[in-house]
């Protein structure tokens, strides 16, 4: 991976009546609501969260 690589992850779907794991892992990458796009960092740690909810999130790389 590229040193500072950002990843630019939109939740598509909403986190009602989720698991508290996947939950979980939206609020640790930062995502507030619907439609809100958040930038992270591409780190093998947000990577995990970002594959655990792929099914919710639209990502890509930010520039």
């Amino acid at each position: 991976m590229a040193e500072n690589k950002q990843l630019k992850v939109t939740l598509r779907k909403s986190l009602n009546g989720r698991l508290k794991k996947h939950k979980a892992c939206a609020h640790g990458l930062g995502i507030r609501r619907i439609h809100n796009p958040v930038v992270v960092l591409d780190t093998p740690e947000n990577r995990g969260m970002i594959n655990k909810i792929s099914y919710m999130l639209e990502v890509e790389e930010a520039s």
